[in-house]
């Protein structure tokens, strides 16, 4: 079965948007090991889900034009490329390409994806979607990019758990540029 992988830019205080989605607070200072890094969660996925949010704010475009002005970006052509799933209740057809819209019950669409053939599937954003993902157990590594800023007040993925939920740590590492990754997997007993 594939896994659900979460790759999630966060400050240090655990916000993952400002208090109207702003993510000015993150930092970009990429150093080689860390897009090394970046680069093995996207090309160990063939499938990226987004919320129809982050797909509709401009995600999928920004990534379609900097692969075609910038081919030589570290990932753009992969993200480009990769099947992408946004899953939405408002939207009527996809208007990207590779992608399709999932439109179901949340936990049987993403039990079916894991199902499918191929490799393992990578989550984005934005928070709302990763919440509900959270909050059903359906995320089976977190991938928590912390970046050495910190806010007063935002938005959080956390927030909706209505019980504890508890994790394996996997891996942590501190990146040159400054950032440090916290791997954890999803312990489902």
């Amino acid at each position: 079965m594939r896994k659900l992988k979460l790759q999630m830019q966060m400050t240090i205080n655990g916000y993952v948007g400002g208090q109207n989605g702003e993510n000015d607070w993150m930092t970009w200072n990429p150093d080689d090991e860390f897009l090394v890094f970046l680069n093995s969660l996207v090309i160990s996925s063939d499938t990226l889900l987004l919320g129809r949010k982050l797909a509709t704010s401009g995600f999928i475009e920004h990534w379609e034009n900097t692969a075609k002005n910038n081919p030589e970006h570290p990932f753009a052509r992969e993200i480009t490329d990769i099947q992408k799933v946004v899953f939405t209740k408002t939207l009527d057809k996809s208007i990207w390409n590779n992608t399709t819209l999932a439109k179901g019950n949340l936990i049987e669409e993403v039990a079916n994806l894991k199902q499918q053939e191929g490799k393992d599937i990578l989550v984005f954003g934005g928070a709302g979607f990763v919440s509900s993902l959270i909050k059903e157990g359906l995320i089976d590594e977190y991938h928590l990019i912390v970046n050495p800023t910190a806010m007063g007040s935002g938005i959080t993925i956390f927030d909706s758990l209505d019980k504890i939920q508890k994790f394996i740590p996997i891996k942590s590492k501190l990146y040159p540029g400054g950032k440090t990754v916290l791997s954890y997997k999803y312990k489902t007993n």
